[in-house]
């Protein structure tokens, strides 16, 4: 099999997350996950276009038997690594060095090293599915798709802590952002939507999933985040604090005497969703248990609903006048309910939801979910691996 065919990896520290993209269509050939890797309940799930779920067991397997596997069931479909044109990787830091995606090499591959001081938890693993192709396959072309890419054009002062300037100077500390190549595809795809350029669109694009942060886009480009050195900052997450006081952590720290792996726990992975509503960071269980009447449950959704409302407002001073309020995400694109709390709240900046569309997620009104002659309120679907795919072959296409 020939053509313009991609394979896109996005190596987290116990997972491998696959597919195979011809950036020309919308349906990828292949998509797939192997999760636990590592540990003895490793396990192996794919699916090809038209075809079922395959489930296989991988004990103990790490990031270079996946990719063993996964060439092994490529070949049984008839793909070799002769047919692919290249990988796409996600990196999720790449700090003030990379304004766009790059052709991965030696250097490259350092200055992502480099980077992995800002995302200790992140940059390491996503090197393991780099150095995997290229040990394997030397001669295929790798690309890097940044998480942060998109938000380097944020400027001084969205960017910059009001701390002193020596700690950005010195070591780098000041707002990143993440999900750039979230953000940057629903922008692309609702201006299409709209009918517009996008250099001629101003959004405020919503990504929620387990993982949340909102994007103020003028022009087309990226001005200002809710997530900061880390993805830590911001809204209300599945599992993640979000913003606090920062005296609460010295509090943590000096009164109750967490350290700071129990601090990074909490905040990471026992707050947010499941922190306050004591039961579950997934949304859809949560409206479950709230249309019960369970009360920690309500309480949780209004946070966060009430959160990124105020965040949405806020940046509605850097994109006015406003194109588009977009929803994306797992939470974005099918929590009917979330939508509609957090635009309940943002009728003084001239939302008015159209409730049939919001019941159908935009589906039959080109994503809109709003009245017309209202401020437009999109439900654009995020595709971040076909964006990892058509940015990896436009740098492979432009290196040749």
């Amino acid at each position: 099999m020939t053509g313009k065919l991609i394979l896109v990896l996005n190596s987290g520290s116990s997972s491998l997350k696959f597919a195979i993209i011809d950036p020309e269509q919308d349906a990828p050939l292949l998509t797939g996950i192997a999760e636990r890797l590592g540990s003895a309940e490793a396990n192996f799930r794919m699916r090809w276009r038209h075809e079922e779920d395959k489930r296989q067991p991988c004990p103990n397997a790490d990031h270079g038997r996946v990719i063993d596997q996964l060439f092994q069931h490529m070949h049984e479909h008839g793909i070799d690594a002769k047919d692919l044109t290249g990988v796409g990787h996600r990196v999720v830091h790449g700090g003030e060095t990379f304004r766009d995606s790059a052709i991965i090499d030696e250097q490259v591959i350092a200055q992502i090293e480099q980077c992995a001081k800002l995302a200790p938890l992140h940059n390491p693993v996503n090197l393991l599915g780099i150095k995997a192709i290229a040990q394997k396959f030397p001669n295929l072309n790798q690309v890097a798709v940044f998480d942060t890419s998109f938000h380097q054009t944020l400027p001084e002062y969205a960017y910059t802590y009001a701390l002193p300037y020596e700690l950005y100077r010195e070591h780098g500390l000041r707002r990143y952002g993440f999900h750039g190549s979230s953000h940057r595809f629903v922008a692309g795809r609702a201006a299409d939507l709209l009918g517009k350029s996008l250099n001629d669109c101003n959004f405020i694009s919503a990504h929620l999933g387990n993982g949340c942060s909102a994007a103020a886009i003028k022009g087309g480009v990226s001005v200002d985040t809710s997530m900061g050195l880390t993805p830590l900052e911001g809204l209300v997450m599945g599992s993640r604090c979000g913003d606090l006081d920062p005296g609460l952590v010295l509090h943590l720290t000096q009164t109750l005497n967490y350290t700071p792996d129990q601090l990074s726990h909490l905040l990471n992975k026992e707050s947010g969703l499941l922190g306050v509503s004591e039961v579950s960071n997934d949304m859809r269980e949560l409206l479950r248990l709230s249309d019960e009447g369970h009360q920690q449950a309500t309480l949780a959704i209004d946070i966060f609903c009430y959160r990124l409302a105020k965040t949405i407002a806020g940046y509605y001073l850097a994109t006015a006048p406003l194109d588009a309020i977009i929803f994306t995400g797992g939470i974005g694109e099918n929590a009917a309910p979330v939508r509609a709390k957090v635009c309940a709240w943002l009728k003084p900046l001239g939302v008015d939801m159209d409730d049939e569309a919001n019941h159908r997620h935009g589906e039959e009104s080109q994503g809109r979910i709003s009245k017309d002659d209202t401020l437009n309120i999109m439900v654009v679907p995020t595709n971040e691996e076909l964006l990892i795919a058509r940015d990896t072959l436009a740098l492979i296409r432009r290196n040749k």
